[in-house]
This record gives C-alpha cells, structure tokens and sequence, in this order.
C-alpha cells in the first residue's frame, strides 16, 4: 500500500488495509525451534522451498499444479529489467515517460499519469515495494515497445529457464487465466536474486516517491518482520487466493519459499515463515577445501617439462543437512603418469567428496599448464646444449 499527496492510501490487491504506522505485528518473526519436516504444516494449494544456491528443493507440495499467482508475475517483469541493466540496454537514471495504457491499468498502482515521466530507479521502487502495476507496464513498454511484445519474452525467457507450467498474459498478474506454479516461481525467483541489486528494492520497508509526496509500504510483512528478509514478491486476488515468495538469507545460505493458493494473508505468511523457518534450522552450505598435503604436480613422460602442476577445478557450496560436515570424505585421485604433449586443462584426475560412501561431488582435476612432446630435433638441441656447456 502507498499513500498519496493528498492523503489516499494506494492499496495493493495484496495487502491487507492496515495502516502502516499502527501496525506493530510480530507473528511473522522467526521462531526460536528448529522446526523439522514431518513437523511442517503448510496451507495453501501448493508450496515450495528451495535453496538459493544449489537449486536443490527441500519441501514440496503440489509443486507443479498450475495455478494463477496475481502478481507474483511480477518477479518476471523485474528479472527482465535487471537483465536490461545488467546488459546495458537500460539505466537506473534514464528518464521513462508513461503512457495512456499505462496509466490505464487497473488494481495497485501509483497513478502514473499519461505524459508524466518517472526514473527506472523509481519504477522499479514502485514496482517492487508496492506492486505497482502502472509502473510495471511503463517498464515494459520501455523495453519491448509494447507490452504484448514484452510478456512475448517473459514467455520466452520462462521456457529458457526450464518452467514447464507457466503461461504468462501480462507483465503484472492481473490476468488470472495466466498460470504458473510453485516450482517455477521459484525457478524464476532464484534467478532473479542472482542480481544482488534487486535487494536495493525488496529489502525495503518504507519509501516515498515524487520527492516526498508518495510514500510506499511494503507488501511483504516479512520485510519488517523476518531476520534476514531479502525479499520478495506478494500477489492476491479472488481466483489465485494469496499468494507469496519470499526469500531470505543468514550466514551464507538462502532459500526461496513459495506458497499459492491460500485462503488468508495469515496463511501465506506463516506458511512461507515455517518453510524459511526449517531450512534455517536444518541445512546448511558446505564448501570443500583441498588438502594442503596433496599431490599438485604428476610426472609427465616424453615432455620438453618433467612434471606438469596440477588443481582442481571451480569448488561449488555443497548442500548438506546441518552436521553432516563432520562426515565428509575426500579422495584425491590423480594419474599415474601423463604422456605428452598435455594440454593446459586437461583433465588428469578426480577430487571427490564422499558422505557415507556416496559421491557428493565429483571435481575434475586439471593441468595448470601445457607440456609440450619431447621431439628428436629437441632433444638433440638440449645434448648439444649439455655438452658444449
């Protein structure tokens, strides 16, 4: 909800009408339990957790059933703007001016005007804070030309991320005969986290625009509420229920919790909290270091070098139940020998992580350096250059 110049609050088809300054709810802070999954009571229709970094899920309820997710859509709309920045074709300071079907779109907004002009950097405040839809559709015809155009390569950019059940209609969710589902929302609110700088908007409780005269609150109660709130997206209206991704991060590992189809804003929220709530409690990242002790060069036969350095390659965080660290096993399995030429790159071996004899991760280990093969006019060159030494 937002409140403008003279006085009107701007709601959000999903929020509740509260008034921001005499709220003072707490039900939505993280509990003091670890919470486990048989323990986990989650409304709505269907419901995901997933964790940021692996893309790994970690609870699910119905998690492919299409359903309409309101504006929840609109986490497409700002990874295709955080896309156009991080590509350049757009800035944060560049100036976009709305126009008529813009300012005629309906349900949350900030009551652009035909003709008025506002920054990137305050569409997307609007966007995200207070689920603007006029300003969502000024994003879009911005950067498409049009609107059709733009929910086109929302479409196209959903099958590049692998979202099986999603058909978007618009770049604001108040289509509900668009429909996506709890896994892909996730999908895409994964991807969207990816660029850090959305948090300059998600993270955000309170804001005003048009120098003071509009102030924005938050959708997202758990902005306010949650330690380690980084967003993301709330949605309602009367076919989708309420709906809510949210996401939030604590001493280097986050999660996604989605949540559809609910019958009250209490649902969505304490259900998103409890899945938050269990990821905290349970899992955690875990990232490999080599063993100082370990073999870093293998012998190499017929080479103009000896021996080539070797390393392993690019360690990715690894998924583990809290605990489990203090299984884990690593064999370093390298080559015997190498015959030249080697190549810089080339795989010579394996750096496995093990948890209870299973294989965890698989890290190829790779030369640092190409070994050139020991010709007979090379050779002949380093006996001449011994013996006239």
């Amino acid at each position: 909800m937002s409140v403008a110049a003279d006085g009107r609050y701007l709601y959000d088809e999903s929020d509740t009408v509260l008034s921001p300054w005499e709220e003072d709810d707490r039900r939505w802070a993280p509990t003091a339990a670890a919470v486990s999954e048989a323990a986990l009571s989650i409304g709505g229709k269907s419901a995901v957790l997933m964790e940021q970094t692996t893309g790994k899920v970690l609870f699910e309820k119905n998690p492919n059933e299409r359903l309409p997710i309101a504006s929840v859509t609109k986490i497409m709309t700002l990874l295709l703007t955080m896309e156009a920045l991080e590509g350049e074709l757009l800035r944060l300071e560049d100036t976009v001016t709305c126009s008529k079907t813009a300012a005629s779109m309906g349900g949350s907004q900030i009551w652009l005007e035909e003709g008025e002009s506002m920054t990137v950097d305050d569409l997307l405040k609007a966007a995200v804070i207070v689920s603007a839809n006029d300003a969502c559709a000024v994003l879009a015809e911005h950067l498409c030309g049009t609107i059709e155009n733009f929910v086109a390569r929302m479409n196209e950019r959903a099958k590049e991320l692998g979202m099986q059940d999603t058909v978007f209609l618009d770049c604001s969710g108040l289509n509900d005969e668009a429909y996506s589902s709890a896994k892909d929302v996730a999908i895409m609110a994964r991807e969207l986290m990816k660029h850090r700088d959305i948090q300059r908007y998600t993270t955000v409780w309170m804001d005003t625009l048009r120098n003071g005269e509009s102030q924005l609150v938050n959708t997202n109660k758990l902005v306010r509420h949650y330690e380690g709130a980084t967003g993301l997206k709330t949605g309602t209206t009367q076919k989708a229920g309420h709906c809510l991704a949210a996401t939030a991060e604590r001493e280097g590992i986050a999660f996604v919790a989605v949540i559809l189809g609910c019958d009250s804003t209490d649902e969505r929220f304490g259900g998103a909290r409890a899945m938050l709530d269990y990821g905290f409690a349970n899992f955690s990242l875990y990232t490999p270091a080599p063993d100082p002790t370990a073999q870093t060069t293998v012998p190499v036969r017929h080479g103009l070098d000896d021996t080539v350095a070797v390393a392993p390659g690019t360690v990715t965080p690894i998924l583990l139940k809290k605990g489990q660290e203090k299984g884990i096993v690593t064999e370093w399995d390298l080559a015997e020998e190498l015959i030249a030429p080697v190549q810089k790159g080339q795989t010579v071996g394996a750096w496995r992580i093990l948890l209870n004899n299973e294989v965890l991760a698989d890290i190829p280990i790779c030369a640092e350096n190409e070994v050139e093969k020991l010709t007979f006019t090379r050779a002949l060159g380093r006996l001449l250059s011994v013996l006239t030494a």
